[in-house]
């Protein structure tokens, strides 16, 4: 009885919230982005994740990733959660911050390893409607933890 009152009291009050802020699902957004490579090298990505537009031009939001790599017989799967903040100016530039906790599985013939790291993202792109494109620097890079080659990676997102 005591679930059913706490979630009847959580509906009333959000649907109250987003009445009082012209309708709060109106300022969502659901998106995210994809990447895929073939080769030598398989690499295949999904980062899926929703944001909320305040009226001043940032955004604040959190996000799932996934990413797939395998080069002969060594593979990695890296999962994680992030938290998203975005700044949109006027003249069509996009300025991100996204903090990241990752979780990677390393495997090869002689066994696997597992690993966790934090990433702090701090980026830039062009946005032109629901996409952007651009790139960004991973300011708590460390090679001896991350399971990337570098600190810096491609932006490719969009939202609807």
């Amino acid at each position: 009885m005591k679930k059913i009152l706490f979630f009847l009291f959580l509906y009333f009050s959000l649907t109250s919230f987003s009445q009082q802020r012209n309708n709060f699902w109106e300022n969502v957004q659901f998106g995210g982005g994809f990447s895929a490579g073939f080769g030598n090298q398989t690499t295949i990505g999904i980062s899926p994740s929703a944001i909320y537009n305040f009226d001043n031009g940032f955004a604040l939001g959190a996000g799932l990733n996934y990413l797939y790599s395998e080069i002969s017989d060594f593979t990695t799967q890296v999962y994680g959660a992030s938290i998203i903040s975005l700044y949109q100016t006027h003249f069509g530039i996009q300025f991100s911050g996204e903090f990241d906790y990752n979780f990677a599985k390393q495997q090869d013939p002689f066994g696997s390893i597992n690993t966790n790291f934090p990433a702090l993202h701090l980026g830039i792109a062009y946005n032109q409607g629901r996409f952007a494109v651009g790139i960004r620097y991973d300011v708590l890079f460390d090679e001896n933890k991350s399971v990337f080659a570098s600190p810096i990676s491609p932006v490719v997102r969009f939202y609807f």
